[in-house]
This record gives C-alpha cells, structure tokens and sequence, in this order.
C-alpha cells in the first residue's frame, strides 16, 4: 500500500495550503474531480506528465484517509 505522506504535501506557500502533489502545483481536489467525471489514470498522465500512478494512488489514499473517521450526524427525527 502507498503511504500517501511520501507524495502528497501541504505548505501555505503553495496553493494557500491546498493539498497538492509533492513538487508540483497539482492539487489533490482537481485530480480525484477528474477521476470523478471519469478521466483514467492514462489520462490524467497524459494530461499532466510530471504526475506518476502512484502520485494517483497516493490522492485515492489520503481521500479515503481522510473521510474514514469523518463524523456524519443524523438529522432524522
């Protein structure tokens, strides 16, 4: 499994502190949107050649990382 810590990074020089790939200007947010509309993998590396698979396997990760202990509050009477 990719330790989503060795590519991607946080700095408030950077993107106001957006969560990007490291080494890059790459945000996280724009990578899993373009997954999300359906882009491949082959794709995205295309599009942006400096971004590696396991730059993208590293956002899926810190994705799901961070919603997994994601409160969620039912406002169901």
């Amino acid at each position: 499994m990719i330790d989503w810590k060795d590519r991607i990074e946080t700095n408030p020089g950077v993107l106001f502190g957006k969560p990007v790939v490291r080494g890059t200007r790459i945000p996280v947010d724009l990578i899993l949107e373009k997954l999300s509309e359906g882009e491949s993998m082959d794709d995205l590396m295309e599009a942006y050649p400096m971004l590696a698979k396991e730059d993208i396997l590293a956002i899926l990760a810190f994705a799901s990382e961070s919603i997994r202990n994601e409160v969620v509050h039912s406002i169901a009477p």
